[in-house]
C-alpha cells in the first residue's frame, strides 16, 4: 500500500459506515451525497481488494475484513485529530519546565510575584532561571535554549516579539537619617556625596553624570559593588545610589533606606520581556507570558 497514493479521506467514510451501517445516514453525517459515498466505498474496496460492506435487510455489514480493520482505522483516525487540534495547556496540571534569562532589575523586581503566581496556578510548572549578563540572548532564543528574557531592551531583528513590562524612572537612594534627608536633594548635594556604583546592574548613569557636568560639576564614586552587597553597604555608610525606583522599593522593604528625588528629570529605565516569534501562539508560553504582564501590572 502506497500512501502517497491512497487519499485518507476513504477512512474517515469508512469508519462513518461502521458506525452508521448506511450508505445515506453516512452521506448525511459527512455531509456527502449518497452517490459520492457509493464512490468512495467502491474506491476502497478496490484498493484493499475486498468488499468490506454487504447488504443485507439489517443496513450494510461489515466483512471480517472490515471487522479486522475497524479499531486501528479508528485508532488512528483518533491520534490523527489529537495532532492536528489547536494545542491546549491546562495550567493546573500541565508539567513543564521554562528557561529565563534575567537581568538584574528583573531578578529583584519580578521574579518574586512571577514565581509565587506559578507555584499557585501550576504546581507542576518549573521556572529555570538564568543571570543573563553573559549570555547571547539572541543565540539562545534562536536556539531555543531560552524561552524568555526579561532585560532593559529587546534584542534586534524582526524574528523576536517583545513586550515593555515595566517604565520606571530613577531615584536616589541613603540611609535612614542620612544628612541628605529631610529636604530636596540639589545638584551641589549629589554632587559632594560619595556614590556606591552597582556594578552588576548594567543600566546606562551617564544622564546622570551628564546633569552634573552641564552645571560644572561631577560625581564621586566611592565604591562599585554588585546588588547583593548594596543595601547592606548603604546602610552602614553616607554614600548614595541612584536605582530604578522598583528596585529601591524592595530594598527598602528589606533596609532601613530613604529614596529621594532626583534634581533633575530622569529617563525611563523599561524592562522588557522577549521571545522568539515562533511561540507567538504557543498556548503554554502564550500562558507564561500573560502571568508575567500580570506580575508587572500589579507592580
Amino acid at each position: 500500500m502506497n500512501l502517497a497514493t491512497f487519499d485518507l479521506n476513504l477512512l474517515v467514510i469508512f469508519d462513518a459506515m461502521l458506525r452508521d451501517r448506511s450508505v445515506t445516514k453516512t452521506g448525511e453525517r459527512l455531509g456527502l451525497s449518497q452517490p459520492a459515498v457509493s464512490h468512495a466505498l467502491n474506491r476502497l474496496r478496490w484498493l484493499l481488494k475486498d468488499q468490506l460492506f454487504v447488504r443485507t435487510p439489517d443496513g450494510m455489514m461489515p466483512t471480517p475484513r472490515a471487522e479486522a480493520l475497524a479499531q486501528p482505522v479508528r485508532e488512528a483516525l483518533n491520534n490523527l485529530i489529537r495532532v492536528l487540534a489547536p494545542e491546549s495547556f491546562d495550567p493546573a496540571t500541565a508539567q513543564r519546565n521554562f528557561r529565563l534569562a534575567v537581568n538584574n532589575y528583573a531578578a529583584v523586581v519580578l521574579v518574586g510575584p512571577v514565581a509565587a503566581t506559578c507555584a499557585t496556578t501550576a504546581p507542576n510548572v518549573r521556572l529555570s532561571l538564568r543571570p543573563s549578563g553573559t549570555l547571547d540572548l539572541s543565540d539562545m532564543l534562536d536556539r531555543g535554549e531560552l524561552d524568555l528574557a526579561l532585560s532593559n531592551h529587546a534584542p534586534a531583528g524582526d524574528r523576536f516579539s517583545s513586550q515593555v513590562l515595566i517604565e520606571d524612572s530613577y531615584v536616589v537612594v541613603m540611609r535612614r537619617g542620612h544628612p541628605l534627608t529631610g529636604g530636596s536633594l540639589g545638584l551641589d548635594a549629589l554632587a559632594q556625596v560619595p556614590h556606591l556604583n552597582i556594578s552588576s546592574s548594567g543600566e546606562d548613569l551617564d544622564f546622570v553624570d551628564r546633569a552634573l557636568t552641564e552645571q560644572g560639576l561631577s560625581r564621586s564614586i566611592a565604591l562599585e559593588a554588585p546588588y547583593l552587597s548594596a543595601g547592606k553597604i548603604l546602610v552602614q555608610s553616607t554614600m548614595v545610589a541612584v536605582l530604578g525606583r522598583q528596585i529601591a522599593e524592595e530594598f527598602r522593604r528589606a533596609y532601613p533606606i530613604e529614596l529621594c528625588e532626583l534634581p533633575f528629570p530622569s529617563p525611563p529605565l523599561c524592562s522588557v520581556m522577549s521571545w522568539h516569534r515562533r511561540f507567538d501562539d504557543q498556548p503554554a508560553h502564550l500562558w507564561l507570558r500573560n502571568r508575567i504582564a500580570s506580575a508587572a501590572t500589579n507592580l
